[in-house]
């Protein structure tokens, strides 16, 4: 036993200075995506997505969030956070099983999320009106569920809002049978900047470490609903946001405005 370990101390600092040369290559390459993201929704990149949501949640439409695999965070970014929209409700795999006929089992792997038939049940126990707009995550953008989700939104005559790695999605085949990538669908495509693979560090044995997407992903959903409430606020209007529920008479105001959509919004732990 250590002197350390003998009378309590805490150990002194690790001081790898490969570790922390990572520490610090893993900040500048987030930092600098999150930087061309800002610029680009500063040039009006982000204005014709802004415009579908504003739309559409002036219409009385809902925004149907949808991702698979980790792309599940954008969706969440999106539906049932404070400081985000009341009008949201995520779509998720999980769904099938949850509140569909599915076995659990199905859920292991990825092999649900390539299934391009799971579309049709997934929309089935959706409640889903002509007047909600789709945004969808998926870093490569060509799995058979995204891809499908996508073009049956389309063919229901929604809006599709469509995030994802362009310099990914661009070097890759599409999984699903008619061909297409996410980005080849969509009313609008947001880059989210990755790099093809994710990840932003490479280590010596040529394994890659350091992904970004779901933090670049989560900006991008917090700058359109920063958008779009700002735009609806310009208008006198009050945007329909929930506040914190863990603050006094957070509860109270999300409440008032949930009732306006009834079971059109999915709220679940």
């Amino acid at each position: 036993m250590t002197d350390d370990e003998m009378t309590g101390a805490a150990a002194p600092p690790r001081t790898d200075s490969t570790v922390t040369t990572h520490f610090a290559q893993f900040y500048r390459e987030v930092s600098s995506r999150l930087q061309a993201i800002a610029d680009d929704a500063a040039s009006g990149a982000f204005d014709p997505a802004i415009d579908l949501v504003v739309a559409g949640l002036e219409s009385g439409g809902v925004l149907q969030a949808f991702g698979t695999g980790h792309s599940q965070a954008f969706a969440m970014e999106v539906a049932g956070r404070a400081g985000g929209f009341v009008p949201t409700s995520q779509i998720a795999l999980r769904d099938v099983v949850v509140r569909g006929s599915r076995e659990a089992s199905q859920l292991s792997g990825g092999g649900l999320e390539r299934d391009a038939t799971v579309v049709d049940e997934l929309f089935a126990l959706s409640v889903i009106d002509p007047a909600d707009v789709f945004l969808i995550a998926s870093n490569s953008g060509v799995n058979g569920s995204i891809v499908g989700v996508a073009l049956r939104a389309k063919a229901d005559g929604h809006r599709v809002i469509a995030v994802t790695s362009l310099e990914h999605t661009n070097a890759v085949t599409p999984k699903h049978p008619s061909g297409l990538r996410l980005s080849e669908i969509a009313d609008v495509t947001i880059d989210n900047r990755a790099p093809y693979g994710d990840t932003t560090i490479e280590l010596p044995s040529g394994i890659g470490v350091g992904a970004v997407s779901s933090m670049t992903a989560a900006y991008i959903a917090q700058l359109l609903t920063i958008g779009a409430a700002t735009r609806i606020a310009e208008t006198g209007a009050t945007p329909p946001v929930y506040i914190s529920a863990n603050i006094p008479g957070g509860d109270e105001h999300n409440h008032v405005l949930e009732a306006r959509y009834g079971d059109r919004i999915r709220r679940s732990a």
